[in-house]
Formats: structure tokens, sequence, C-alpha cells
């Protein structure tokens, strides 16, 4: 149990909050598209379902435990990271490589059994995912490379029902993309200093914390735009727009508690306010699709 343990914090398993439920979103629009065309059993729905989650959670572990081996000198050099299982000696990098190699093989597994397209677009989301840990090192782009990747869930549990692209996935992706982001900008704020002294980029080391903050509203205030296009376009009833008042509120929260001078609260605005946002926003629509 210890070392299962120490995987799933290796991982952060608990930041799955962030993607698993916009996954759950693609997912059930799907459902909702094709059952309104031709109905699936519900045996077709849990297989499905199963295999998006296998996926989600594949892709994700693969990608977090290749950051951690790949950036482990530079986790080793700064205190708020040298606790790290690969820094501590709890895990091994040669272990950590094939908890690697073994998550991409089962999330191009589960690909397989979904349809053709999801398995050829299997290697693209790899190559995103694991190519966010090389950003760092020459572009402070990377908050939006990271964003990209965890935004892929919502289009790729759609394509896993339905086996073909539509608009309003895309949406709740590009709101995926500018809130991730944009909180990601935030929990950076706690590296601005250690990022420049190892010539690291990202948005505090290189606009500094005042700028930086005002790079992550803006990016805040797309997901805003890019969710209200969702709930325009997809025809949603109240239950959506609800959940969209809670969603925003919590993008304005944790603006509210992290300020350039008290970093303070940046953990609480980082998994509280976006646990939040996403859990509750999820749940209001897909109640909606189901519920008018």
């Amino acid at each position: 149990m210890s070392t299962v343990k120490n995987y799933l914090s290796l991982i952060k398993f608990s930041h799955t909050i962030f993607a698993m439920p916009f996954a759950m979103i693609g997912f059930f629009l799907g459902v909702k598209y094709v059952n309104d065309v031709a109905p699936l059993t519900l045996e077709q729905v849990l297989v499905r379902f199963a295999l998006v989650i296998g996926c989600m959670v594949f892709a994700r572990s693969a990608a977090m435990a290749f950051n951690r081996w790949l950036d482990v000198k530079f986790d080793a050099l700064n205190p708020r990271t040298a606790i790290r299982e690969i820094p501590k000696g709890i895990i091994s990098k040669n272990s950590a490589l094939r908890f690697v190699i073994f998550n991409c093989a089962a999330f191009v597994v589960c690909t397989w059994f979904i349809n053709p397209l999801c398995f050829a677009l299997s290697f693209v989301a790899l190559a995103v995912v694991l190519g966010y840990s090389y950003t760092k090192r020459f572009t402070p782009l990377c908050h939006l490379v990271l964003g990209l990747g965890l935004s892929l869930a919502p289009i790729g549990a759609y394509l896993a029902v339905t086996g073909h692209f539509a608009l309003l996935p895309i949406l709740f992706s590009l709101t995926v993309i500018f809130w991730v982001s944009g909180f990601d900008i935030i929990y950076s704020l706690q590296d601005e200093e250690f990022d420049k002294s190892q010539n690291l980029y990202s948005m505090p080391s290189w606009l500094g914390k005042v700028r930086a903050l005002r790079v992550s509203e803006i990016l805040h205030g797309l997901s805003t735009a890019a969710v209200l296009a969702a709930g325009i376009h997809g025809g949603f009833g109240i239950l959506y727009w609800i959940g969209v008042a809670i969603f925003v509120s919590m993008l304005v929260y944790q603006h509210r508690l992290v300020k350039p001078n008290d970093l303070s609260r940046v953990n609480l605005a980082f998994m509280t306010a976006n646990g939040i946002a996403s859990v509750v926003f999820s749940v209001f629509v897909i109640s909606g699709l189901f519920v008018r």
C-alpha cells in the first residue's frame, strides 16, 4: 500500500479533479448526441465510460510522472519541491521512467478499443502532454501548453462516443485551455525567483508577479467568454447558467485571494477554488443535458 501511495503522490492524483469533470462533460455530450440519433445500450455506455476513465488516468499519470522524471535536477534544488518522491529517493528515476512507459502503453491500448480515430490521435495527445515538460526550458508560454494538454479531455471523451469532431466540445476545450493556463500562472508565482536563477521560463519570471497576474486575469476572461459561447451555442437551460455563475465566481475569487505581495493563499486558490469550479460546473452542465 505504501508503494501505491507513493506513486499516487508522485502524480498528484488529487489534481485529477481539474480535467476529469470536463472529460465527463465531453462524454455525456457525446452520449446525448448519439442517443438522439441511435440510442446506445447501457452496456455500450458503461464500456465507453470505463475506457474514457482509463485514458484519462493513464495519460495524466504518464504526463505527471514524466514531468517529475525530467525535472528531478530542478526539483532537488528548489526548496518547495525537494520533498518530492524522486529527489528524496522514495521512487528511483528508473522506476519512474518505467511507470511512464507503462502508462503510455496502457493509454494507447485503451484508445485502440475505443475507435480508430482515437487510436490515431493518441500519439498526438501523448506528444502534447509529455512535451509540455520541456517547454519551461525555452518559453514562458509553457502555461498555455499545459492548458492545451488538459483541454484534450472534453474533445477526446466526445470523440470516444461519437467518433467525430463538433464545435461544442471544442468550445469547452477552449474554456479549459484558458482556465488552466490562468491558474497555472498563479501557482507558478511561488517559483519566480527560483525560475530566474535556473534560467527557466514562466510568466512570473518573464514579466514579474504584477504583470503575470494581469495575464492570468486576461486568460480567465477568455475562459469566461468561451464558456458563455458554449452555453449560447448549445442552447442550454437554467442549470447550465447556474453552473456558469459558480464557475466564473470561482475565477474571480481566486484572483481576490492572491496578491503580488501576498502568496500565502496560493494553494487555497489553486486547489479549492479551481476544484469547486470544475466539479460543480460539470454537475450542473451534465444535469442540464438530461433535465429540461
